[in-house]
């Protein structure tokens, strides 16, 4: 079955699926400590001094600013940042056959110039040939995540699984041409070339975000 739809439109949708919103019961969205909950932030924003601060001012006004360089040392101290998507290239690797069910890596590699880490689970969006976006579901498998730090250049997978044989209800199964993937806690995509017959209404299980390149 074929829903042709927008991919602005489903892409939103999807992006539920690569935030911590709809973990399995149990699992936290985010590690403990250190993590980037926002996905974005206001434009222009000005930061006032808060009232507390301003009543403490001296008199004749004056107030002392942190130093940049002082400033960039409490940034380095935090450790690095999540990993957006624009520091980021994505590929499917090579599928695995096994009695009608098929296993790919979904690899995510740190294309930008500084460590970052990724955790959890991504979101994904099947594409035709014809542009058109196909019903997906993606199930995310009862897999704890880990954090995992990427230097520039390293990568980590998350392994997807699919059956290639139709459900009762089917009389084929859609062929995908292309795989929108939506990164962790992100909201922008990257879109890669994924050729696949993807039987149970378009069902995929993934695993969150593990270290390297392969399965």
């Amino acid at each position: 079955m074929r829903a042709i739809t927008s991919r602005a439109g489903v892409a939103a949708a999807a992006i539920l699926l690569s935030t911590g919103c709809a973990l399995p019961t149990g699992h936290a969205a985010h590690p403990a400590a250190g993590t980037g909950g926002g996905t974005g932030r206001a434009m222009g924003t000005v930061s006032a001094v808060p009232a507390a601060t301003a009543a403490l001012t001296p008199a004749h006004g004056t107030v002392r600013v942190a130093s940049a360089s002082t400033a960039s040392a409490a940034s380095a101290a935090k450790g690095p940042a999540r990993c957006r998507t624009t520091g980021l290239r994505a590929r499917v690797g090579r599928q695995d056959p096994a009695a009608g069910n098929r296993y790919a890596p979904l690899v995510l590699t740190n294309a930008s110039g500084r460590t970052c880490w990724v955790y959890g689970f991504v979101g994904l969006v099947l594409i035709d040939g014809r542009g058109d976006v196909l019903r997906t579901r993606t199930r995310r498998e009862s897999v704890t995540p880990h954090r995992v730090t990427l230097r520039p250049g390293a990568s980590a997978h998350a392994r997807l699984h699919w059956t290639v044989v139709p459900t009762d209800h089917e009389t084929r199964c859609p062929v995908s041409a292309r795989l929108m993937i939506i990164p962790p806690d992100e909201v922008a995509h990257l879109e890669v070339p994924f050729a696949a017959a993807i039987c149970d209404d378009g069902r995929i299980d993934a695993r969150p975000m593990s270290p390297g390149s392969g399965l």
